[in-house]
């Protein structure tokens, strides 16, 4: 029976696999900070973030600032060349060529309608006749006549126009107010004899009174112009700051128009320059 060899150590002493262990009586330290330190530490810290974030805001504010500026600077700009532009086709009389075009397009013919009135109106007509050359007076008959009527008021939009542009004020001078054929609602229209004689003819008094009714409706819508004037004058003044919003842009808002029909006398522009100014003018 053989018997096992005895274990042998190697030569070079023992196995390099096992690390050796730790020399006796070396300790390791890591790096420590202290209280007052770390607080110092945090302040300067804190200080740099805030003068970077004012730095920051300081920035954003001077270049929102410059932006702002130059924003501003193009737009008075801007402005000053329209109002420049409106005072030189004011000057040489082009906008009038432009106001017609305009007009044109919104309205969609040449007439600028502004005001209509419905009215029930009573015609009421008195015949008078005698016989025996006059010697011997009949007894009068009257009728009336009622039918609800329209009246359409309008400026000529093809007639003269005029514009005077003087400091922020634009004077325009307007065609007079005219107004369309009234229009009556013959399904309504009623008679009434209110007076009569057996020695009269009642139904030729009707008949003249049909046939009268027509001049006196356009007498009656001549007389209306003045009940309408203002509110052509206003809405003529609104159109023509509506022209003026489109052609020159907000520099036009500024403009005071004032608008006069040929039909009326024009305003002394003395007596308007006065009721401004202020007492110290005057």
């Amino acid at each position: 029976m053989n018997a096992s060899p005895p274990p042998t150590t190697p030569p070079n002493g023992p196995s390099h696999d096992s690390a050796p262990p730790p020399a006796s009586g070396v300790r390791q330290r890591g790096f420590r900070i202290g209280w007052a330190e770390a607080m110092v530490l945090v302040g300067v810290l804190t200080l740099a973030m805030g003068a970077f974030v004012a730095f920051y805001v300081v920035r954003q504010a001077a270049n929102a600032g410059r932006t702002a500026l130059d924003t501003t600077t193009r737009a008075a700009q801007a402005a000053a060349d329209t109002a420049v532009e409106m005072a030189r086709a004011f000057r040489q009389g082009s906008v009038t060529t432009s106001f017609a075009s305009y007009a044109t397009e919104v309205s969609g013919s040449s007439y600028l309608q502004f005001a209509t009135l419905d009215q029930t109106e009573i015609f009421e007509r008195k015949d008078s006749a005698s016989v025996l050359w006059g010697q011997l007076d009949l007894p009068d008959i009257v009728v009336e006549a009622r039918a609800p009527v329209s009246y359409t008021y309008y400026l000529d939009l093809s007639k003269e126009w005029s514009f005077e542009l003087v400091d922020d004020d634009l004077y325009v001078s307007a065609p007079p107010i005219e107004f369309n054929r009234p229009a009556i609602d013959a399904s309504r229209l009623s008679f009434e004899v209110r007076e009569s004689s057996v020695l009269r003819d009642a139904d030729d008094a009707v008949e003249k009174l049909r046939r009268g009714i027509t001049p006196m409706l356009r007498r009656r819508a001549a007389s209306n112009v003045e009940l309408v004037r203002e509110i052509g004058r206003r809405r003529t003044e609104e159109f023509i700051t509506g022209w003026l919003m489109r052609e020159f842009g907000e520099p036009a808002r500024d403009l005071d128009v004032e608008v006069r029909f040929a039909d009326e006398s024009p305003a002394p522009r003395l007596e308007r320059r006065l009721e401004i100014a202020t007492p110290d003018q005057r």
